[in-house]
C-alpha cells in the first residue's frame, strides 16, 4: 500500500527501519514531530507487512475520520475501500478494508468483546502522549493482551513528542524496552513571534477568558493576515472563545473566510475547515487541531497559549471545566501546524519569559478525571485496581476510591470490587457508567426508545445544543432543527437502543402523550410537573410526560443532583447531595419547584455550582429517582437556642417532611440539653448567690490545696458537665428546665466524701471575728479570701486569721463605723503598730459615739456604738 503512495515526508525514510524494528520485536515506538506524516504513512507501511487488518487508534473522533480520509485520497481511493474508520455511531469500512482508523474508547469496547482481537494484524496508537483515559487503557489492554493471547500481534506507539522511553519500557513488557524510531523534524522550519498583551490580562481558571485577551487575539490575528501570507490557524480553549473571536473578526468575512473547528460541531462542519478554499482562511479551532490533523494551505499560527481542562471535585461529585496555560510541548506541537507544507510562523500572544515558566507536558487525564468508567474498564478486564496493567501512572487513589464507590452503589462491582453481571451489562453499554445505569433501569419506566432518546442527548455532548433546558434541547432534536446534531444524536439512539434488551417496553413513538386536561407552559407544549399532573394511565411507559420521563433518566444517572428551590419561584436550589445551585441569570427553568440536573459545575472556591443543563420534574418523580437516598430519620439536636425533637423525611441533604416528635428519647434530649449548655455557655443555668459562693471557695481550694480540688473553670464545668449535672440533664426535656437546676447541689458531686468533709474546714463560709459576729468570706479572688470587717469588732486580734489549713492568711478589708473601707491588710500586727494611729487621728473626731483605743489589741471589741447620753 506504502508503494502506491507517491508523496514524500520525513517520516518515509524511517519506515524501513521501523518495520524491521517491529517485525524483530513486535512492538516499536515511533517518534515523529508533526507534519513529518506518521499518521498517514505508518499504517501504510505496516499494512504491507502483516496479513491482518490495522487498526489506529486516535484520541478525537474529528481526527479518526481526518487521517482516514487523508489516506484513502492518497490511496486515490473512496472511504469504506482499503481504508476506512470508526467511530461512535458512524463506520466506514468494509471486507477490504485493510486500514481502519478507530477512536481509543471504540478500540477498548473492541478489546472487552474480543481480547484476541481476531483478524487484526497490528495496533498502531496514534498521539499516546496525549494521555486521554481511553488512550491509557487501550495502550494497557493492548499490551497484555499481546502478551497472554496474540504474540504475534503488532503494537506501535506513535507519539510526536521526544519523551518515548516511557511507552517503550512499557511496550517492551518488563523484558528489554521495545525499539524506539525517531523521524527527523518537520520538512520546514517555523519561525516564532512574541506577542503578549500591552496590558495584564487575568489569569486564566474556571472563570470566563479574559476579554482583554480575546480582543488581543483577534487583534493579532489582523496582524498576521497583513504581515503573512497563507491561512490562518488560530488555537483558543474552547468553542466559547472561539465564537467570541469570530464576532471581533466578523467584518472580514466578505474577503477572509472564518471557520470554526472544534469537537462540538457536526462533521460535515469540521470537514469544512479541514478542505481548502477559494479565499484566504482564518480557521479558529481548538484542540483537536493539534495533533493528527492537516489543516491545508496553513502558514501561520496564532496560539492564544490556553488549554481547557477537566477537573473533579470528588467531594461533591461535580466536574468544573477550568482554562490553564499551555504546556510547552503542545505549544510545540500547535506551532508545527504552520509548517506542515511550507516554511511558518507562529505568533505566540506571551513573551519568551513566561514561555520558560510554562509545564513541560499537558497534565495526563488520569490526574483530574472522574475515574468512573475507568474503574469499570479496569473491573471489566479483570484487573480492578490496575496492578500489573502497563498504565503509563497509577491512577490517584482518592479517586479510585470514590469511582469504586459508586460503581458499588450502582451494582456494578461487588464488595471485592469485581465486576458483577449488571457491571458487565452497564459497562456494555458504551457510555458512563451512571448514563448507562439510567438507560437500564429507566427504560422499564419510559418506554425503550424514550430512554434510549433522552441518555443520548446527555451522552452525545454536543448535541444538547446552546441553553440548559434539557427537555428543549429533545424536542429540537426530535423536530430535526439542527440537522448535524440531529444526525449524531439519532446514531447515537440507535446504538444506546440496540444495547437495551429486547424485552424493555417501548412507548408509542418514544414517548407519551400529555394527560389530558393538564397545564402547558406558554409556547413550549411543556406540561408543567405539578404532583398530580404528567401521570396517566396504568402502564409504565404511558405514565410519564416529557419533563418528568427526562427528569427520572436523569435522576437515576445523577441522584445527588436531584434539587429543589430554596424558595418559590426562584433560581437557587439544594442538590441532594448537599451542594447549592444556581440557574444562569435569565434560565427558562427558573422558578420551577424541583430539577433534575444533569450538568453542573463548581469553579474552585466559588460557594455554589452553576446549572448547566437541568430539566424540570416534580416531588414524586425525585423521589422515584432518588430512592436509595430516601431515609426517615428521627432527631433530637439542639438548635436555635432550644431542643428541638423531630421526624424528618430527607432525600439526601434537601428536607421533605418535618414532625415534632412526641416522646423523644430522653438520652437523646440530654445529649442535646449538653450540647446547648457547652455552645451557649453556663450562663442557661440559674446562679444564686449561694452557687456563686461555692463555685468560689471551690476554686480556692484548688488554688490554695492544688489538684486534688476540681476544677471549676468554665472549660472544665462544661467537659465535665454529665458528672456533676447527670440527674438533672436525665430528668430535663427543655432549655427551661436547666434553669431551674439546683446548681450549688450539683456542684458538690464534684467534691469526693473526703473533700466535703474538709470543705468548710479548708474554705470556711464565715469566720468570727472577736466582736463574736461569723462575718461571710469573700472567695472571687481566689488568690486572697476577703472578710470586710469594721475596725473595731477586731479589736483583740494580733493577727489576721488565715485559712487553708493555715497557709492562707484572709485579707481584712477593714471598715470604718459607716462601713466605708480604712485600710487593706493581711498583716494586722503591723497595721495596729502604723497605720491604726493614722486612722485614729482621722476618725475619733468624726464618730465620736465609737471606741477608738489607744492599744487596740487589748481593748474590748464591739459591735455597737456607745448611747448616746439624755
Amino acid at each position: 500500500m506504502l508503494s502506491d503512495v507517491p508523496l514524500d515526508l520525513p517520516v518515509r525514510p524511517v519506515l524501513p527501519e521501523l518495520v524491521a524494528a517491529l517485525r524483530a520485536t513486535g512492538a516499536g515506538v515511533l517518534v515523529a514531530p508533526p507534519g513529518t506524516g506518521k499518521t498517514t504513512l505508518a499504517p501504510l507501511a505496516v499494512a504491507d507487512e502483516v496479513a491482518g487488518r490495522v487498526l489506529v487508534a486516535q484520541p478525537r473522533r474529528v481526527a479518526a475520520r481526518a487521517a482516514a480520509r487523508r489516506m484513502a485520497a492518497l490511496l486515490g481511493e473512496p472511504l469504506g475501500e482499503r481504508i476506512g474508520y470508526a467511530v461512535r455511531g458512524e463506520r466506514r469500512s468494509g471486507p477490504r478494508t485493510r486500514v481502519e482508523v478507530v477512536t481509543t474508547g471504540l478500540l477498548v469496547r473492541r478489546l472487552h468483546r474480543d481480547p484476541e482481537l481476531a483478524g487484526t494484524g497490528a495496533v498502531l496508537l496514534d498521539e499516546c502522549h496525549e494521555r486521554q483515559l481511553d488512550a491509557d487503557l487501550a495502550l494497557a489492554f493492548t499490551v497484555e493482551a499481546r502478551a497472554a493471547l496474540r504474540p504475534d500481534l503488532w503494537l506501535l506507539a506513535m507519539s510526536a513528542t521526544p519523551e518515548a522511553d516511557r511507552f517503550a519500557a512499557l511496550l517492551g513488557g518488563g523484558d528489554a524496552p521495545a525499539p524506539i524510531v525517531r523521524a527527523s523534524s518537520a520538512l520546514h522550519p517555523v519561525a516564532r513571534i512574541w506577542a503578549p498583551p500591552s496590558r495584564p490580562v487575568a489569569a486564566p481558571g474556571a472563570g470566563p477568558v479574559d476579554r482583554g485577551l480575546l480582543d488581543h487575539v483577534a487583534a493579532t490575528v489582523r496582524r498576521a493576515l497583513r504581515e503573512r501570507t497563507g491561512d490562518v490557524l488560530v488555537f483558543l480553549p474552547g468553542a466559547g472563545e472561539i465564537g467570541a473571536v469570530a464576532g471581533r473578526l466578523a467584518d472580514l468575512r466578505d474577503t477572509v473566510a472564518v471557520l470554526p473547528l472544534h469537537g462540538r460541531q457536526r462533521g460535515a462542519d469540521q470537514d469544512a475547515a479541514l478542505r481548502p478554499a477559494d479565499r484566504r482562511r482564518v480557521v479558529l479551532a481548538t484542540a483537536v487541531a493539534e495533533s493528527s490533523l492537516t489543516v491545508p494551505g496553513v502558514r501561520v499560527v496564532v496560539d492564544a497559549g490556553l488549554s481547557r481542562v477537566a477537573r473533579m471535585d470528588l467531594a461533591r461529585g461535580l466536574g468544573a471545566l477550568v482554562t490553564v496555560p499551555v504546556s510547552r510541548a503542545a505549544a510545540t506541537q500547535r506551532a508545527g501546524r504552520a509548517g506542515r507544507e511550507a516554511p511558518g510562523y507562529v505568533y505566540r500572544c506571551w513573551s519568551a519569559a513566561t514561555h520558560e515558566r510554562l509545564a513541560a507536558q499537558p497534565e495526563p487525564e488520569i490526574a483530574t478525571a472522574d475515574l468512573t468508567g475507568f474503574a469499570l474498564e479496569l473491573a471489566a478486564w479483570g484487573s480492578p485496581d490496575g496492578t500489573g496493567l502497563a498504565l503509563p501512572d497509577p491512577p490517584p487513589a482518592a479517586s479510585m476510591t470514590v469511582a469504586r464507590d459508586t460503581l458499588t452503589t450502582l451494582g456494578a462491582l461487588d464488595a471485592d470490587g469485581r465486576i458483577t453481571d449488571r457491571g458487565r451489562a452497564i459497562a456494555a453499554v458504551g457510555a458512563h457508567p451512571r448514563l448507562a445505569r439510567a438507560l437500564l433501569d429507566g427504560a422499564a419506566r419510559v418506554g425503550a426508545d424514550r430512554a434510549a432518546e433522552i441518555v443520548a442527548v446527555l451522552a452525545e455532548d454536543t448535541a444538547a445544543g446552546p441553553g440548559d433546558d434539557l427537555t428543549a434541547a429533545w424536542r429540537r432534536l426530535r423536530a430535526g432543527a439542527d440537522p448535524g446534531a440531529t444526525a449524531r444524536w439519532r446514531a447515537e439512539v440507535r446504538r444506546l437502543r440496540a444495547a437495551l434488551p429486547d424485552a424493555a417496553p417501548t412507548g408509542r413513538h418514544g414517548r407519551a402523550r400529555a394527560p389530558h386536561g393538564a397545564a402547558t407552559a406558554e409556547g413550549t407544549g411543556r406540561t408543567r410537573p405539578d404532583a398530580d399532573a404528567g401521570r396517566t394511565g396504568d402502564t409504565g411507559r404511558d405514565r410519564l410526560t416529557d419533563d418528568l420521563a427526562a427528569g427520572l433518566l436523569v435522576g437515576l444517572a445523577h441522584p445527588q443532583r436531584l434539587a429543589r428551590a430554596r424558595r418559590a419561584g426562584g433560581s437557587a436550589y439544594l442538590m441532594s447531595g448537599g451542594t447549592a445551585a444556581e440557574l444562569a441569570p435569565g434560565s427558562g427553568l427558573a422558578g420551577a419547584d424541583w430539577l433534575a440536573v444533569a450538568v453542573a459545575d463548581r469553579s474552585p472556591g466559588a460557594p455554589t455550582a452553576r446549572v448547566r443543563l437541568a430539566t424540570p420534574l416534580d416531588e414524586a418523580t425525585a423521589r422515584e429517582a432518588g430512592g436509595p437516598l430516601l431515609r426517615t430519620e428521627r432527631e433530637v439536636g439542639w438548635a436555635g437556642d432550644d431542643v428541638v425533637a423531630r421526624e424528618v423525611v430527607r432525600l439526601g441533604a434537601i428536607e421533605l417532611v418535618e414532625r415534632p416528635l412526641a416522646r423523644p428519647d430522653p438520652a437523646q434530649v440530654a445529649q442535646a440539653l449538653l450540647t446547648g449548655l457547652r455552645r451557649t455557655g453556663l450562663g442557661l443555668l440559674t446562679w444564686s448567690p449561694a452557687a456563686r459562693a461555692l463555685r468560689e471557695r471551690l476554686a480556692f481550694c484548688r488554688h490554695a490545696l492544688g489538684g486534688d480540688w476540681p476544677d471549676v473553670g468554665d472549660e472544665a464545668l462544661l467537659a465535665d458537665a454529665p458528672a456533676w449535672l447527670g440527674p438533672e440533664l436525665a430528668r430535663a426535656r427543655r432549655r427551661a428546665d436547666l434553669a431551674r437546676v439546683d446548681v450549688a447541689g450539683a456542684l458538690r458531686r464534684l467534691l469526693p466524701w473526703a473533700l466535703a468533709a474538709r470543705l468548710d474546714e479548708v474554705a470556711p463560709e464565715r469566720i468570727a471575728v472577736p466582736s463574736g459576729s461569723r462575718i461571710r468570706l469573700d472567695y472571687a479572688d481566689p488568690a486572697a479570701p476577703v472578710l470586710a470587717v469594721k475596725l473595731q469588732e477586731t479589736f483583740g486580734w494580733r493577727d489576721a486569721p488565715r485559712v487553708a489549713d493555715g497557709r492562707v492568711p484572709v485579707l481584712l478589708h477593714l471598715l470604718s463605723p459607716a462601713g466605708r473601707p480604712v485600710a487593706v491588710t493581711a498583716d494586722l500586727a503591723s497595721f495596729w503598730r502604723t497605720g491604726y494611729p493614722q486612722v485614729r487621728g482621722e476618725l475619733r473626731g468624726r464618730y465620736p459615739r465609737h471606741p477608738w483605743p489607744e492599744d487596740p489589741t487589748t481593748a474590748p471589741p464591739t459591735r455597737h456604738a456607745t448611747p448616746r447620753r439624755r
